[in-house]
């Protein structure tokens, strides 16, 4: 697969860290001035360009991806290329809307005046993308930033960096070389990206890493975008279509051999269909095609790093000394990156397994009773960024929802909010905050500016100094008239407030004790 090992990704030092840092925001600061000219039209026509050469260059880009990550050629199309055009379609529909200027309502106290809203870029945009899917978190974060006027410096994980793909896509699209800077390293080299003092930081990745670099970013009071870890939750209701729910489960806890935040860690089924469920799941599971494949053919791939191997192998470990069962897969080695789909029965939450993120294709079962059980062991974590619920019941399946602290459930589906646009994404707890993707996510790289517009008259308003007796006890008047219901208060409001008006403009014309 061409993958280094754990040892092999040499650590980069201070100095080099910091030069290639200072460079790089120097070069993106210097692009910022060209982009935030162009209309969003222009800015539009440049993302339908990078949108272009991503078809033109597809089977190149997939190859690409399988290369660094060890994942099928299949998760790669779809996951990650698919989802990539479908985002950056969505852009070009919905961002002349979502970025235009926008008239709000005026209160009558205000009358006179004009409220907007403005989205302006904030500047130079830090991006920082885990390696679990390379090509996805870097292209449609950098779509974003640009389409709302935002520079951007760019990090990839050191262990997927996909080296020279996203500036190549970038060049063919005609993008400027000063909009988007492609900075590879270590952490050291993230660190040193943050001391640059970016405008905003976007962090998909472990929780881990997003404290180190909030706790970093504080010191500079940057603002920070967290997409974090997860342990989601599959509730599996006793009136679910059984076979539905088992193919869900399996792709669910599997796509891209597990390693993804969103991935199912923990199914929940109610006890009646237990057994059955469990059958079915295995049946699911044992049919699943493995192998690093080149023409589609095949399900899951390899694990992408060794260090994630042996977390997976540790909570395996964990999991048979306090008495799981597992059933399917047994015969791991414990080390190859090929790890089997791990089905396992009997977890219990004093298992790493039920507790901890894996990230790994691990799927525990576990029993519950009522739906009141399920809610209870479904919030009994510190992550909550995803989840499902699986009923014919949709009452009862919204009213779970509702109940779960989650940032996104899919009903009777999985791993699915993510898979539509228009849907911010993101979590709560240990799983980030913030949200991205969605008009909330196109917002979220603007300076959202509140504007009000007055004319430019003699008028002196009733709020301004001096303050007076007289004014105390006209605000007053107008003010229990204005918060008082009813067609008679609001002719009385409206009376009150011209006498304030008058005596506002006379007392600040003659001053204090002579109006």
């Amino acid at each position: 697969m061409n993958k280094p090992a754990l040892a092999e990704v040499e650590p980069t030092s201070v100095s080099t860290s910091t030069s290639r840092a200072v460079d790089a925001f120097r070069r993106a600061r210097d692009g910022a001035l060209s982009l935030q000219r162009l209309s969003l039209a222009e800015r539009l026509a440049h993302v339908a360009g990078l949108r272009d050469a991503i078809l033109q260059r597809c089977d190149e880009i997939v190859g690409r991806i399988q290369q660094d990550t060890g994942k099928t050629r299949s998760d790669a199309l779809i996951s990650e290329v698919f989802g990539v055009l479908d985002n950056l379609s969505w852009f070009a529909k919905a961002a002349p809307k979502a970025l235009q200027d926008q008239k709000v309502e005026t209160p009558i106290v205000l009358m006179g005046k004009q409220s907007w809203i403005w989205y302006e870029p904030l500047g130079t945009i830090l991006i920082i993308s885990p390696w679990n899917y390379p090509f996805y978190q870097a292209i449609v974060p950098i779509a974003a930033a640009v389409l709302t006027g935002n520079t951007v410096v760019y990090k990839p994980s050191e262990w997927t960096p996909l080296e020279g793909l996203i500036e190549d896509l970038l060049a063919q699209a005609q993008f400027a070389p000063n909009w988007v800077q492609v900075v590879y390293g270590d952490n050291a080299v993230g660190a040193a990206l943050i001391d640059q003092r970016p405008d905003k930081i976007m962090f998909t990745g472990s929780t881990r890493t997003g404290r180190r670099i909030l706790a970093q970013a504080a010191q500079y009071l940057i603002p920070v975008e967290l997409e974090l870890g997860g342990k989601d939750p599959m509730i599996v209701f006793e009136d679910a279509n059984l076979q539905r729910a088992a193919a869900g489960a399996a792709w669910g806890g599997l796509t891209n051999t597990g390693q993804s935040c969103t991935a199912v860690e923990r199914v929940y089924v109610q006890e009646s269909i237990y057994p059955a469920f469990r059958d079915a799941l295995v049946r699911e599971v044992s049919r699943i095609k493995q192998e690093v494949d080149r023409d589609g053919d095949a399900d899951i791939g390899a694990m992408t790093t060794d260090f994630q191997v042996r977390i997976v192998r540790d909570q395996l470990d964990d999991a048979r000394r306090k008495g799981a069962e597992v059933l399917t897969g047994e015969r791991w080695n414990g080390t190859d990156r090929l790890i089997p789909p791990l089905v396992i029965d009997r977890v219990t939450t004093d298992m790493a397994v039920a507790r901890d993120e894996t990230f790994g294709p691990i799927l525990p079962l576990m029993p519950f009773k009522t739906e009141d059980d399920a809610i209870r062991l479904a919030n009994d974590s510190e992550y909550g960024l995803t989840a499902s619920v699986w009923s014919k019941d949709f009452e009862r399946a919204k009213r779970v929802a509702r109940a779960l602290h989650a940032g996104g459930v899919s009903i009777n589906n999985v791993m699915l909010t993510e898979g539509n646009p228009a849907l911010p994404f993101g979590g709560v707890k240990g799983s980030g905050y913030g949200r991205y993707k969605g008009v909330h996510g196109l917002h979220a790289f603007c300076n959202v500016k509140s504007v009000i517009i007055d004319k430019d008259s003699k008028k002196i308003e009733s709020n301004w100094y001096p303050y007076t007796a007289t004014k105390y006890r006209l605000f007053s008047e107008m003010m229990r008239h204005h918060f008082t219901r009813g067609v008679g208060a609001f002719v009385k409001f409206a009376l009150a407030g011209l006498k304030l008006e008058r005596y506002s403009g006379k007392v600040a014309k003659v001053g204090r004790g002579k109006g």
